[in-house]
């Protein structure tokens, strides 16, 4: 016989549990289902070519005749005035440009002689020369033009655009990530992370030849049937807990492994550039089985057509303190070429129009030179900076924004990573301030309580 006592303790709990569990069966949705954004964008896919350790915009792109003048002098002292470096004492001596600059394009801009391929295609970028950073540290950096914070634990740019928008793809992940160069990024696997939210949103960190993904293949003795016994089980097992605790970790789990399963199939074609064309290869640069920036751009193009939203390269080299002539001509010359054949094989195609293309690092260099031993080095400058994005309902041939005569502070048009994140949500179709996730008691969104749209960007 039940007592009234077991009753009143058992009951409510129990109807709690069912509660739950009803309010859960309306959560029970597929995380990664395309969505729709809050007003018609003029993109749906975004490739990020990072280069991490930051390029230098006096080398590249912001070409200074007074820089070059006063060569090896001082700066004037109120240029310095409350100034921070990160390593060097501001008052070293000024380094002009050590490369040659001229007018492409029926924009005229001015572009380095080290940087040929980008100055091809320089009518279909939008450049802006008056990026702003808070940071002038690299991991710090680097955090914050991915998750437009400088500490660790927010969501990255790539987590945000799969929260809002979903995924087009069902055999790869939405989010996929590769790294070339001397290292990975300073930030780490957080410039990619979901942060708070979610961890199906975060990127998938590829490797640029073979399995894309460690142990993808089976091992010897495990067939396929094995194989869909063993995840059906797991996935029975794990949906109970699902159903039990609303733990959205649990769906991730269950999403990524159909997601590997999957990708067994998909996988080995995607990752086989020896199917493409020869002239593509070599408008590229690419050599199948040879892991490079190049074979990651054009593995790009491949994950681009297969539906994934996002993709970003990380290429680590470009932290020149010394040794700046020698080693920024490898940089460009290991990333130059793919760039550039990345956009023009996307606009071929009909897929750039579509498709935001950005080319960037953290923060710029300094006017003054660094280095004692190899005296051609730059330090940190969060003060200036150049980036160049394409496609997707970017103006094109715009060159945006100025510098001073020494490209040392923004005297035009000043872009702060915030802005350029409302701005490209903006081309995702999102209202930055809109797309939030309630964490701890408010509402996070990639921006923060920052940032403004730059209209002058858009087409």
């Amino acid at each position: 016989m039940t007592s009234r006592r077991w009753f009143v303790r058992e009951c409510p709990i129990g109807m709690g549990a069912l509660a739950l569990n009803h309010l859960m069966g309306a959560t029970l949705e597929d995380p990664m289902a395309p969505k729709k954004p809050h007003f018609a964008p003029k993109a749906k896919r975004v490739v990020f070519l990072f280069m991490a350790g930051a390029p230098s915009h006096l080398e590249m792109f912001d070409y200074k005749p007074q820089l070059e003048k006063f060569d090896g002098t001082l700066p004037p002292a109120d240029l310095l005035k409350g100034y921070r470096a990160a390593f060097i004492n501001p008052n070293s001596r000024l380094m002009g440009p050590r490369f040659k600059f001229s007018k492409h394009g029926q924009s005229g801009a001015e572009i380095s002689e080290l940087i040929p391929h980008a100055a091809s295609i320089v009518d279909d970028l939008t450049i802006v020369k008056s990026m702003v950073t808070d940071a002038f540290n690299h991991a710090p950096g680097q955090l914050l033009m991915n998750t437009g914070s400088q500490q660790f634990g927010r969501p990255s740019f790539g987590a945000w655009t799969l929260y809002g928008l979903g995924s087009e793809t069902r055999d790869l992940p939405a989010f996929v990530v590769f790294s070339s160069g001397k290292k990975g990024p300073s930030g780490g696997n957080s410039c990619w992370g979901s942060g708070f939210i979610p961890t199906v949103y975060q990127g998938v960190q590829f490797r640029s030849s073979g399995d894309p993904v460690l142990y993808l293949s089976n091992p010897p003795g495990v067939d396929d049937q094995l194989q869909r016994d063993t995840l059906d089980s797991a996935r029975r097992l794990n949906q109970m807990r699902l159903e039990a605790t609303g733990d959205p970790e649990i769906e991730t789990r269950i999403n990524s492994f159909e997601m590997a399963y999957r990708m067994q199939s998909s996988a080995p074609e995607l990752m086989d550039l020896s199917k493409e064309p020869q002239h593509v290869l070599d408008m590229y640069g690419a050599v199948p089985g040879k892991p490079s920036f190049a074979n990651n751009c054009l593995l790009t193009r491949r994950l681009l057509e297969r539906g994934v939203r996002f993709v970003q390269l990380y290429h680590e080299a470009w932290d020149q303190h010394g040794s700046l002539v020698k080693d920024i001509q490898v940089n460009c010359k290991d990333t130059d070429q793919a760039s550039a054949a990345l956009v023009k094989d996307l606009k071929q195609r009909g897929l750039l129009e579509d498709t935001i293309v950005i080319w960037g690092g953290e923060f710029g260099r300094t006017p003054m030179v660094q280095g004692a031993g190899k005296p051609d080095g730059r330090d940190h400058h969060p003060n200036a900076f150049t980036m160049w994005m394409a496609g997707g309902g970017l103006k094109p041939g715009l060159v945006l924004g100025e510098t001073d005569e020494l490209g040392f502070n923004v005297v035009r048009n000043k872009v702060h990573v915030h802005d350029l994140h409302a701005t490209l949500l903006h081309l995702l179709g999102f209202d930055h301030t809109k797309l939030t996730y309630r964490f701890q008691g408010r509402d996070f969104r990639l921006t923060d309580v920052h940032g403004n749209v730059v209209r002058e960007m858009l087409a």
